[in-house]
C-alpha cells in the first residue's frame, strides 16, 4: 500500500470517529470486523497521532478557518484537515507541501473542488504563519 492509500485510511478512522465518540482501537475493530480492513502501519500511525491529540488539531484548525467555526465545516473537510494538520505537526519526516498536496486530493475526492481550495487555504495560512514547518525534512 502506497502512502496515499494509507492517508485515505487514516482519513476514513478520523472521518468515522466523527460519527461515534470512542478509541482509535474500537474503530479500527470494528472496521477489520465489518470491511476487513488490513490497516496500513502508516495509517495507524496517522490516525493514532490524530486520535492523540484531537482538541490540539482542533484548535488549530479553529484559529485558521477565518470565518467558519468547526461546528459548519463538514465532517469530511474536518477529518482532512485534522489528518493533515497532524502529519504537518507531528509527523516531521514528511514535507509540508506534500501534506497540503495529499490533503486537498482527499478533500477534492470526498467533498468537492471548492472544499479543497478551502483546504488547501486553511493549511497554507497555518504553514505560512509557522515557518519551523516548511523546511525540508530530508535537508
Amino acid at each position: 500500500m502506497n502512502r496515499r492509500e494509507a492517508r485515505e485510511q487514516a482519513f476514513v478512522l478520523l472521518f468515522e470517529r466523527s460519527f461515534q465518540d470512542c478509541s482509535i482501537q474500537e474503530i479500527i475493530d470494528n472496521a477489520v470486523e465489518g470491511r476487513a480492513l488490513e490497516l496500513d502501519p502508516f495509517a495507524l500511525r496517522l490516525a493514532s497521532t490524530a486520535f492523540d491529540h484531537l482538541d490540539e488539531l482542533d484548535q488549530v484548525i479553529a484559529s485558521y478557518s477565518k470565518k467558519w467555526k468547526l461546528s459548519r465545516l463538514s465532517r469530511v473537510v474536518l477529518a482532512v484537515l485534522r489528518l493533515s494538520v497532524c502529519e504537518i505537526t507531528y509527523l516531521q519526516d514528511i514535507p509540508a507541501s506534500v501534506s497540503i498536496n495529499e490533503a486537498v486530493e482527499l478533500a477534492k475526492t470526498f467533498a468537492g473542488e471548492e472544499e479543497g481550495a478551502f483546504v488547501n487555504g486553511v493549511l497554507g495560512s497555518f504553514v505560512r504563519a509557522n515557518p519551523e514547518l516548511q523546511a525540508d525534512p530530508k535537508q
